[in-house]
């Protein structure tokens, strides 16, 4: 059997995984916080005919080889931890983060995920919670009888609120931020959550603005950094090779045809 009929079907099968990661970009165009996939390719193992640098003759080598290549393979999927754009919702629980940094949060298990969706809530004990209930850490619990609208957040994390007959802000709490040296090589997990890995390192924690965090902006969301317009021409690019590729196939069987004819 041919062996481009297997080449061409690895580079189907690739483009198809391809438009299924560019697919999930696209649905996550108004995902707050959401970050890219980028699918990445490698070549398949080399059937080596002939070895570059095998002797000619007794004075003369062979200067190239030859070698047939035997189609793609996914190398892997990785998030682009790029900056997304801001925006004002005018809301007093978002947080968006400009710049590095992830928060923290606490899941029902007890672990630590980490997320860049700022969209916060208050619950019904005064906790910053996430939209699915999970704690914000470290804990911000704020106090009874609050002013909701006085609720403040510096760009170094500083937590303050205003009290019915105090005159000055109360300052209850701080958001701490993380940062990780390879976050590509966080896990996602889905609910705007990522986990830590042995390839993400350990999360280093910090205070907003300083020692290479971002800066907290108060009453700002960061939206999705992905870009329909990018998308979509890798979309057309990814039509167009797994066109060509089952173009590859159809050549072949052809070919196949043409042999199997030659008896008649």
């Amino acid at each position: 059997m041919m062996r481009s009929l297997w080449t061409a079907a690895s580079g189907m099968m690739g483009q198809q995984f391809n438009i299924d990661t560019i697919s999930n970009n696209l649905s996550n165009v108004n995902t707050t916080g959401f970050k890219r996939n980028r699918a990445d390719f490698e070549d398949l193992l080399y059937q080596t005919v002939r070895t570059a640098g095998t002797p000619a003759t007794e004075q003369t080598l062979v200067p190239v080889g030859v070698q047939v290549g035997h189609g793609v393979n996914i190398a892997g999927t990785q998030k682009l931890h790029i900056q997304g754009s801001l925006q004002n919702t005018g809301n007093v629980t978002d947080i968006a983060i400009e710049g590095e940094g992830f928060f923290r949060v606490m899941q029902y298990d007890g672990s630590f995920a980490y997320t860049r969706d700022g969209a916060f809530q208050i619950d019904s004990l005064g906790q910053l919670v996430t939209n699915n209930g999970l704690r914000v850490m470290p804990e911000v619990i704020l106090p009874q009888g609050f002013l909701r609208d006085t609720l403040a957040i510096s760009q170094d994390g500083r937590i303050t609120v205003q009290i019915p007959g105090a005159d000055d802000p109360l300052e209850v709490g701080q958001v701490e931020l993380n940062r990780f040296v390879n976050p590509a090589g966080l896990n996602a997990i889905g609910d705007n959550l990522f986990k830590e890995t042995s390839a993400s390192g350990g999360p280093i924690s910090g205070q907003p603005g300083f020692d290479g965090m971002g800066q907290t902006l108060h009453k700002f969301l960061e939206m999705s950094n992905v870009s329909v317009v990018s998308e979509m021409v890798n979309m057309i690019v990814a039509q167009r090779a797994y066109e060509t590729n089952s173009k590859a196939i159809q050549t072949s069987d052809s070919m196949l045809g043409i042999a199997t004819g030659l008896k008649r």
